[in-house]
């Protein structure tokens, strides 16, 4: 396992799987309070760095381990990337390199939003489950039937070539959303384990999704309700 540092993250493969976002990063004082000055800043920013760091350490062998365990023959080296572009909202998701290197993408706003390594070590286990699970893979691949299957239609309805484009383009997000909240239950349930098999509690990691807006149960969300998510992750605690 090997993590860094870069100033522009560049997604690799055009295949995120997009898990913990917020519109605005969390508040890391009070409304009202006083700024923080130079030196408390400092400090704060190097607690953030020393916590993320022994999440990784922690949490990156435990999910390599289930990684070969569940799929012997798949690349399971994961690059641990941090995005250090100010002004970003907080954010982490799962890609892959080139080459089929598993990437666990984090920004800063997500580093210092957490309340504690809980969270961290939970979203990063979620993460890690995104790949372990083919998630992405299967992501693609149902993008690409319904991008077939939604511009075969209109093209035998006698569209023209603008409009079945169109109708692809459409059949794969319509293709690429219909098993994603699937998706992110499952990778709750899988990061869960690992949380609690690298030594963290991940039912008060899963508190994080107190920081992100519900997406309550929209059609062709992408997302579950927070609610079913936090059960999944007690139910799979309290098994373990």
């Amino acid at each position: 396992m090997r993590w860094l540092m870069v100033v522009a993250l560049v997604v690799l493969a055009a295949c995120d799987v997009q898990t913990v976002t917020t519109s605005a990063p969390a508040p890391s004082r009070p409304a009202g309070a006083p700024e923080l000055t130079e030196g408390e800043a400092r400090n704060r920013a190097g607690v953030a760095a020393r916590q993320f760091v022994s999440v990784v350490e922690t949490v990156e062998p435990v999910a390599e381990r289930e990684c070969r365990r569940r799929i012997p023959r798949a690349n399971c080296d994961f690059q641990i990337v941090v995005d250090d572009r100010p002004g970003q909202p907080p954010n982490a998701f799962q890609t892959v390199d080139r080459n089929g290197r598993p990437i666990l993408a984090f920004n800063l706003a997500l580093i210092a939003s957490v309340d504690n390594a809980d969270e961290l070590a939970f979203v990063m286990g979620h993460e890690a489950a995104h790949h372990i699970l083919g998630h992405l893979g299967r992501a693609q691949q149902n993008a690409a039937v319904g991008a077939v299957i939604l511009s075969g239609l209109a093209a035998l309805g006698g569209a023209d070539a603008a409009a079945v484009q169109s109708a692809e383009q459409i059949g794969a997000t319509l293709g690429a959303r219909t098993y994603s909240k699937d998706f992110e239950l499952e990778a709750d349930r899988l990061g869960t384990i690992i949380t609690a098999r690298a030594g963290y509690n991940p039912v008060r990691g899963a508190q994080f999704f107190n920081k992100i807006p519900d997406p309550g149960n929209r059609f062709l969300g992408t997302h579950p309700p927070n609610a079913a998510r936090m059960e999944i992750v007690r139910q799979t605690a309290a098994g373990l």
